[in-house]
Order: C-alpha cells, then sequence, then structure tokens
C-alpha cells in the first residue's frame, strides 16, 4: 500500500470588510485591518480607528488611504432618489444645540459630507437637540453614553469601531457616564 501526504499551505488572506450598516442612504464597511477586500468601489470617508483620521476618496479603492495601518470604516454615502421631507424644527447639525463638555473640530466638507471629530468628556451633555441631516457616529474609543429619546433613557455601551445611525429628524439628549468618548461623525447631504 502507497501512502502519499499532501501539504497544505495556509495563505494568509486579508479578512473581508464587514458590513455594519445598510440603508437607502448608506453603506457602511468596518474592516479588521487595512484591507479593503469586500468594500464597494465609488466614493466614500476612509476612517482609520487607530489614528483617528478620516479622508475623502472619490473611489476608496483606488489606492490605499495614507494614514496608519489597521482597522477601518468606510462610509459610503447614497444619494437620496426624492427630495427628502423637510426637518422638524428644531433641525441642528452637531455642535449647534447646548453641549457642555464637548468639542467638535470639522476635518473636511464637501458636497456629499461633512466629517467632524467630537470628543465627549466624562460627564458631558448633549441637550434636547434634532438631527438636521443623516449623521453616522463611528465610535474611536467607546464608552457609556445615557441617551434619552421618545420618554425612554437607556445606556449605550460602545466599543472602538461601533457605528450607529442618527436620523435626520430624530431628537435625543445625551450624557457621558463613563470614560471620554471620541468619535468620528459623517453628516450626509441630501
Amino acid at each position: 500500500m502507497r501512502c502519499v501526504l499532501f501539504a497544505a499551505v495556509l495563505i494568509a488572506m486579508p479578512a473581508a470588510a464587514t458590513v455594519v450598516l445598510d440603508n437607502p442612504r448608506v453603506k457602511v464597511f468596518r474592516t479588521v485591518d487595512q484591507s479593503m477586500a469586500g468594500v464597494d468601489h465609488g466614493p466614500g470617508v476612509v476612517i482609520s480607528l487607530m489614528a483617528g483620521t478620516a479622508v475623502w476618496m472619490d473611489n476608496v479603492l483606488s489606492q490605499p488611504p495614507l494614514g496608519a495601518g489597521g482597522p477601518r470604516v468606510i462610509v459610503q454615502p447614497r444619494r437620496a432618489k426624492t427630495p427628502l421631507p423637510a426637518v422638524p424644527a428644531p433641525g441642528s447639525a452637531p455642535g449647534e444645540s447646548a453641549f457642555t463638555g464637548m468639542s467638535f473640530d470639522t476635518l473636511f466638507e464637501n458636497d456629499q459630507v461633512k466629517v467632524i471629530r467630537a470628543r465627549m468628556n466624562v460627564g458631558a451633555r448633549e441637550a434636547v437637540h434634532t438631527h438636521g441631516s443623516d449623521t453616522i457616529v463611528v465610535h474611536l474609543s467607546g464608552g457609556e453614553i445615557e441617551d434619552t429619546a421618545n420618554g425612554k433613557t437607556i445606556v449605550n455601551r460602545w466599543t472602538r469601531g461601533d457605528v450607529e445611525f442618527e436620523a435626520r429628524g430624530s431628537s435625543h439628549s445625551a450624557r457621558n457616564v463613563g470614560k471620554a468618548v471620541d468619535v468620528v461623525l459623517v453628516a450626509l447631504k441630501p
């Protein structure tokens, strides 16, 4: 009897990106490394979770974005196919309502998005406000935020790379009940 041995060679393939949000206004991917495998062709914001930086790319797959390696979140906005309804008053943009213990730094803006780096210090508060745009919140640090909306209060526990969607016209207030929280906000334009 003849015995034949086969050697299997495992090649480390980059993990494919995971879709973490997909709706008519935006598609968002998260990667575990700097690979863009599985991400759609097209324009978008590429956010480095390690460096906390964000860049706009006309085609997110055309070249690797500059900056630190590691995991990324890719936000690909979709234009509204029909006109968006009016925002109930008082519509606001990040940084326009009564915020205490928070800082906002605009990273860039173009005809599709406004991208802001925000920090919510320990004990920081956001007064009740209404979102004037669909906004994607990408958590850089994680943390615990008490959120009150529609008469209900919950504590959300976020980790690095978590993504949340704040719909245009939605209202809430928030309070940081844990460590300082760093995020990148991607406000979609109509």
